[in-house]
């Protein structure tokens, strides 16, 4: 199910790569290929059409993300600090053994 939602990722990103690109903006861009035969979007032209397909292409995508992510975390039922080996984890927790200062009698007091 992961991989079919995977594919579907990439996908949705050509599909909104490729509606961006077509929308009119102030460097003309890809929206040079729309052609010139208006009558097919409405009267505004493919404009509108194109941002609407983007807002929901973008949703689609929002929505295949979480699903994503979802299925990820369910498959995935260890967390990263599960799998580190037990024998790492105490070896760093343990403290050095320091060697202690001499306890003689022959040491100085404190006045």
């Amino acid at each position: 199910m992961s991989n079919f939602l995977l594919i579907v990722q990439f996908v949705l990103v050509v599909i909104i790569t490729i509606s961006v690109l077509l929308q009119k903006s102030s460097s003309i861009g890809l929206g040079a290929y729309s052609g010139s035969n208006e009558s097919l979007f409405g009267a505004k032209g493919p404009a509108g059409f194109l941002a609407k397909f983007t807002f929901v292409v973008g949703f689609l995508f929002v929505v295949n993300t979480l699903a994503l992510g979802y299925i990820y975390n369910k498959q995935t039922s260890q967390s990263i600090a599960d799998r580190i080996p037990a024998s790492t984890v105490n070896s760093t927790t343990t403290t050095p053994s320091v060697p202690l200062a001499p306890t003689t009698e022959d040491s100085p007091t404190a006045p």
